[in-house]
């Protein structure tokens, strides 16, 4: 193995890199235009040996709610680790730039690396908050500059995806399964298989996506659509009716035993056989010869009440007989609440009468554009759902389609830069930092206090100032029982400095750091808003430098 394909972290430990597809896509030329030209501009003035640090942070949390879920890191130190402008790139670039471009910047760009970058960040799964930089990059400014919009494409969307399925994870419970159904609806490829990895990260528990299952190793799981149930008219078309059965070994006809429960469960669900839908038992018959031992089928194609429930518990009990369990059943339109409640109770009617425990075990899952206010709906009117399928509304993130996360440069030659706006809001906070996560006694967070670099990290025990950044009279002494640094170098000297976790880890991750928070910050309506503070030192340091900058007014 070579050393593009070897990393070594600070305690001498290797990891694999072969295990870290990269994604084609995601390459230099990814970004915008203007990162290039910026580029240019810096090299013909001579500041191709400047040292910058830029904050990599979001203003607002998303959905109306107080906590976001960082995740795309593990990208972003893949693309630092591939970071090179192929040749065909540089042709692509001379005949594209502005003419008047000298040859030799394009040879620099031809030789630039991320060696010489240094990436500090929170783990990947962490709870993050707005105004908290997520990301800390230094390096020399051009590379680092070159860097920005590609940074940004990897966390925005990857953090927005994360956070959503966190969140529908908390209003659905940790007893409902999820899974997220939302390739066909997904912005495209790229954004399909990104919508599966980061709702796997936040909690959902399986994708329908084949392609995101193999390349992230996701839980793939599936039914059928209404389009098998349709495609079968009556039971003269079932071209296989035989099923071997599983014990005996024995062929048998499994038409035959389903036609025979059906008459008998006519009674016990009663509902006339008259009324249901041939071939819907035709397609089930089918689907169970198919997959026996995975039998989960679609109800609502013609009536759940009257066919669907019906003809599933029939080919149900016809694969007992052969000594297969079916799983479940699929509800993919009408009102979920009531259809839910009702094959709950003919589940449990049928394994009364028919003595077949199992059958109270059957799975409900329901889909049919479902979002996190159909969840809560769905929980207030007491549902019999076992998991939800989810598409439209998680991969597309309906309710807010941007993060909006913001790479600013806060540090240039050891000096440090400061971004006014008359929105207040869009002040940057100057000058390398450190990030660190105070706990009070009974283990919750209660604040992220940003310090500058050079002061001594606040330490158990010891009351610290805390301050809001812009608002002088907002200021709180603090006790902590645990600190909690966040930052770790992830990137330095051309290598990745840490063993980066599994999908499965990072997973895990998000739900441990979840629980660190108070309910309060995690309720749908009306959450507390978590704290971010500035120590007194950064206070005065921002304000010292803001009236440094501000240009004076005039009156005349």
């Amino acid at each position: 193995m070579n050393d593009r394909e070897m990393s070594c972290n600070s305690g001498g430990q290797f990891m694999d890199r072969g295990r870290m597809n990269q994604n084609g896509v995601v390459q230099p030329l990814l970004t915008d235009l203007y990162q290039i030209t910026m580029a240019y501009a810096y090299w013909k003035s001579g500041k191709i040996d400047d040292q910058a640090v830029f904050d990599l942070f979001f203003r607002n949390n998303p959905f109306h709610g107080e906590f976001t879920i960082f995740a795309g890191l593990e990208e972003c130190l893949k693309f630092l680790d591939s970071f090179h402008y192929s040749q065909s790139d540089i042709e692509y670039l001379k005949q594209t730039l502005p003419e008047g471009i000298e040859n030799e910047f394009f040879e620099y760009l031809g030789n630039l690396t991320a060696h010489d970058v240094t990436l500090y960040a929170i783990d990947e799964g962490t709870v993050a908050f707005p105004r908290v930089p997520i990301i800390k990059i230094e390096g020399p400014l051009i590379i680092v500059q070159l860097l920005e919009t590609t940074l940004l494409t990897l966390v925005n969307y990857a953090s927005l995806m994360a956070t959503n399925a966190a969140r529908y994870r908390m209003v659905a419970g940790k007893h409902v399964k999820l899974l997220e159904f939302g390739l066909r609806r997904a912005q495209g490829p790229d954004g399909g298989l990104s919508a599966s990895k980061y709702s796997y990260t936040g909690g959902f528990d399986g994708t329908s996506n084949v392609l995101a299952g193999k390349l992230f190793n996701i839980p793939v799981k599936g039914t059928h659509a209404h389009a098998y149930i349709t495609s079968f008219s009556s039971l003269g078309e079932l071209k296989t009716r035989l099923l071997k059965h599983k014990q005996t070994g024995v062929m048998e006809d499994l038409l035959e035993h389903a036609i025979r429960h059906r008459q008998m469960l006519s009674h016990v669900l009663d509902v006339s056989t008259e009324e249901s839908s041939e071939g819907e038992l035709a397609a089930m018959v089918s689907y169970a010869i198919a997959f026996p031992d995975g039998f989960m089928a679609l109800v609502d194609t013609y009536d759940v009440k009257r066919s669907g429930l019906l003809n599933f518990s029939a080919v149900a009990l016809a694969l007992n007989d052969l000594g297969y369990h079916a799983l479940g059943i699929r509800i993919d339109s009408g009102d979920l609440a009531y259809l839910s409640c009702l094959a709950r109770e003919a589940f449990e009617k049928v394994a009364e009468r028919f003595k077949v425990p199992w059958f109270n075990k059957l799975t409900i899952v329901a889909s049919n554009d479902i979002n996190e206010d159909t969840i809560l709906s769905l929980n207030e009117q007491g549902h019999k759902i076992d998991c939800f399928g989810i598409g439209t509304h998680l991969v597309t993130c309906q309710r807010q389609p941007a993060l909006g996360c913001v790479y600013k440069l806060v540090e240039i030659n050891g000096q440090a830069r400061i971004k006014l706006s008359q929105d207040v809001e869009k002040v940057t906070m100057p000058g390398n930092k450190n990030a660190y996560r105070l706990y009070s006694a009974d283990g919750h967070a209660l604040i992220d206090l940003l310090q500058k670099d050079t002061e001594q990290p606040p330490a158990v025990g010891q009351k610290v100032l805390c301050r809001h950044p812009f608002q002088e009279s907002k200021r709180a002494y603090v006790i902590p029982s645990h600190v909690e640094s966040l930052y770790k170098i992830y990137w330095q000297a051309g290598k990745i400095c840490q063993q980066l976790p599994t999908l499965e880890q990072v997973r895990e991750k998000v739900q441990i750091s979840l629980k660190t928070l108070r309910n309060d910050h995690k309720r749908t309506l009306n959450p507390t808003p978590y704290k971010v503070a500035v120590s007194d030192n950064l206070y005065n340091f921002i304000h010292d430098l803001w009236l440094q900058n501000a240009p004076i007014g005039e009156l005349s």
